[in-house]
């Protein structure tokens, strides 16, 4: 007979229960507006951090129960999610630069959509510093420039932005293709919503 375990709070360690809280805890902070583009940079950086994360962990979690935990002590399934991680992040990332310039772009001409590809390059030398790998920095090098290239700037934030990230969630987690496919709509979807959050914390915040 199969024995059912229940997780409890007192399982789990602290370090991953705050490694699971702290991009939920952070992003209920005071929003501080977005007065320049450098504040613009530091928004997209934070955000795309924060929808990475939150979303990835809480795909495992729910996906896994009880094992999510447990798991965190298999070196190979730690190097999985890390892998995932960057891999969702590169694509968050280029998807709220190219939306955050398409937006400002159509409600003010005098926007320069240059400067998402110079935000966007920022922001990547900042992670190059913080471990990201080598070969992800290329590859989201390549596909931002090739996205760069063919976007309808006026129109782009209002035609499904965010549907790069929210597949590259579902591609890059780590949980049998087996299982996985009988997610698909449920992860993409949770993607979206957060996303939804984050376009309505934008308009919000924008003010120049």
């Amino acid at each position: 007979m199969a024995i059912k375990y229940k997780l409890k709070l007192k399982d789990l360690k602290l370090e991953y229960l705050i490694d699971y809280l702290k991009p939920i805890l952070k992003f209920f902070k005071p929003k501080e507006k977005i007065n320049n583009y450098h504040d613009l940079k530091n928004f997209i950086q934070k955000k795309s951090a924060w929808i990475s994360q939150v979303t990835l962990y809480g795909y495992l979690k729910t996906r896994m129960g009880a094992k999510y935990v447990l798991m965190f002590e298999d070196e190979i399934f730690l190097g999985s999610i890390n892998k995932a991680k960057w891999n969702i992040y590169a694509v968050a990332l280029q998807d709220l630069c190219l939306y955050s310039i398409s937006y400002l772009k159509d409600i003010s001409q005098n926007h320069d959509i240059d400067k998402a590809k110079e935000i966007f390059l920022e922001i990547l030398s900042d992670e190059e510093k913080n471990q990201m790998p080598i070969d992800i920095l290329k590859k989201t090098k390549k596909e931002f420039d090739e996205r760069f290239s063919k976007i309808d700037w006026i129109k782009h934030h209002k035609d499904l932005p965010f549907n790069s990230s929210a597949l590259a969630l579902y591609e890059w987690s780590p949980i049998a293709d087996e299982l996985k496919s009988l997610d698909r709509k449920i992860v993409l979807n949770s993607m979206i919503l957060k996303w939804d959050i984050i376009k309505k914390e934008f308009s919000q915040t924008i003010n120049f």
